[in-house]
C-alpha cells in the first residue's frame, strides 16, 4: 500500500505513522515552574541526538506546563523508565492543572538535581539533568508552522542506579527501558542481541 500524508488516506482504522517510527523512548521530563511547582510529564517523541557534546531532545503536541516551565527556567530533567514503571509512567501522562503535582500523583519520589533545580524520578534507572539550549517550532513544506514545539537540552549531568551496571556497562535485562510503540502499544529493552559493525576490505 502507498497514501500521501498531505491527504491521509490510508484506508486503516488507525493512522500508522506511530507505529511505524518504533519504539521510540520514553523521556520522563520533569521540570519547575517559574514559582517552584513541580511537574513530570512523558513525552515519547524524544530521543538524543548526538554525544559531543551530549545532547536530548523532545516535542510537545503544543504549548503545555512542561514547555512553559522550560522557557521560564532553562533546564529540565529526562528520567529513563524500566518496564515495571510503565503503569507510573501513565500515570503522570494525566492532563491534570498546573499546580497538581504528578510526582506525588504517580505515587513518585522527585530527586533533587545535582546541577539543575529541576527535580528527576528517583525510581528511575537513570537520569539525565539538561539545560535548555534552543525551543522552537519546525516549519512545514507549506510555508507554516508546526503545532508541535521542539525542545532541544544539552546533558549536563547523569544519574544512573548501580544496580543496572554490569561489567561496566548499562545491562539492558535489568533496566527494561521502556519504549512507546503505536496505538496503546509498549515495549521494553530487555530482550537484546548484538552485533559488530564490519570491517572495510577492498580486497574482499
Amino acid at each position: 500500500m502507498f497514501y500521501e500524508t498531505h491527504e491521509n488516506d490510508h484506508g486503516l482504522r488507525h493512522d500508522p505513522f506511530k507505529a511505524l517510527v518504533s519504539p521510540r523512548p520514553i523521556g520522563w521530563i520533569g521540570t519547575l515552574s517559574a514559582d517552584g511547582a513541580p511537574n513530570l510529564a512523558p513525552y515519547s517523541y524524544f530521543n538524543a541526538i548526538g554525544d559531543g557534546p551530549k545532547m536530548v531532545m523532545f516535542a510537545s503536541d503544543g504549548r503545555k506546563d512542561t514547555v512553559t516551565n522550560v522557557e521560564a527556567t532553562g533546564e529540565f530533567s529526562a528520567s529513563l523508565a524500566s518496564r515495571v514503571h510503565a503503569e507510573k509512567v501513565n500515570a503522570s501522562s494525566v492532563n491534570a492543572p498546573a499546580h497538581i503535582d504528578e510526582f506525588q500523583y504517580a505515587g513518585l519520589t522527585a530527586a533533587p538535581g545535582k546541577l539543575i533545580d529541576a527535580p528527576h524520578v528517583r525510581e528511575a534507572f537513570a537520569a539525565l539533568e539538561c539545560k535548555v539550549v534552543d525551543i522552537f517550532s519546525p516549519k512545514t513544506l507549506s510555508g507554516g508552522i508546526s503545532d508541535y514545539i521542539l525542545v532541544i537540552g544539552q546533558v549536563v549531568g547523569i544519574h544512573i542506579d548501580e544496580a543496572v551496571i554490569k561489567d561496566g556497562r548499562i545491562d539492558m535485562a535489568k533496566a527494561a527501558p521502556l519504549a512507546r510503540l503505536g496505538y496503546r502499544d509498549y515495549s521494553d529493552g530487555a530482550a537484546t542481541f548484538e552485533m559488530t559493525r564490519p570491517t572495510w576490505d577492498e580486497d574482499g
